[in-house]
């Protein structure tokens, strides 16, 4: 099934949820425990209203697409879920958690012209 899978150009794709994690340490940045957001795909899908730091994110987002593919089972990728805050002086973490699996295909995804057919958001059904 994963050489058809392969052939025909389909993945899985983890959808995420990243939160603040601050427990016993000291946060001197403006983080506040349980603030989060998700990765659906390519995009990150906030709350309305939630609030999460630019310096933060940055730190975070080179990890996500990695953190969104399966990985070997002794992989840090597939181990390790917590990030520290970029500031060194700041106690907050930021847990990233794989959520549900979503299936995608190459021509849905590329921006290739001879590969593509219809974005997968914008088919019918597709979340917002």
């Amino acid at each position: 099934m994963v050489d058809q899978a392969i052939s025909e150009g389909r993945f899985w794709l983890y959808d995420l949820r990243i939160h603040t994690v601050i427990e016993d340490r000291i946060a001197v940045c403006h983080h506040v425990e349980g603030d989060s957001f998700q990765v659906q795909g390519e995009s990150l899908v906030f709350e309305e209203g939630q609030r999460f730091s630019m310096y933060a994110l940055a730190a975070l987002l080179p990890l996500l697409p990695a953190k969104q593919r399966d990985t070997d089972a002794n992989d840090w990728m597939s181990t390790d879920a917590e990030v520290a805050c970029p500031d060194p002086h700041c106690g907050a973490r930021f847990r990233i958690e794989r959520t549900e699996k979503r299936w995608f295909s190459h021509a849905e995804t590329t921006g290739l012209p001879d590969a593509r057919v219809t974005p997968y958001w914008q088919k019918p059904g597709a979340s917002e």
